[in-house]
């Protein structure tokens, strides 16, 4: 997983982590394109309403989606354990979306 930190024009740390997964059977579940498989690169980001927001692609490809659940209100335990708590939901599959815990 690699976060990264970037500081907007407010003075605010803008926050995203990157992590590569293998869907588990039954995928991950997209706003635009249904479930979709196989080797993918999930993108969470903290926007500047403080909602966790959710890309998510098939790894080296050029389209990215929305990950259904998204965006997600920021969980007390942070962006990077909400990031964590995804990449095994689609670890597991069965078409995952944004957990809600």
């Amino acid at each position: 997983m690699n976060g990264n930190q970037e500081h907007s024009a407010e003075g605010r740390t803008a926050q995203s982590f990157t992590g590569q997964v293998t869907a588990g059977p039954g995928g991950a579940m997209t706003d635009e394109a249904g479930v979709i498989t196989g080797d993918l690169t999930l993108t969470t980001s903290l926007g500047d309403d403080d909602l966790a927001r959710f890309a998510i692609q098939y790894t080296e490809a050029d389209e990215w989606y929305t990950l259904t659940g998204s965006p997600r209100p920021l969980p007390p335990d942070g962006l990077e354990a909400l990031h964590a708590r995804t990449l095994e939901a689609i670890r597991a599959g069965g078409a995952a979306e944004v957990p809600t815990t």
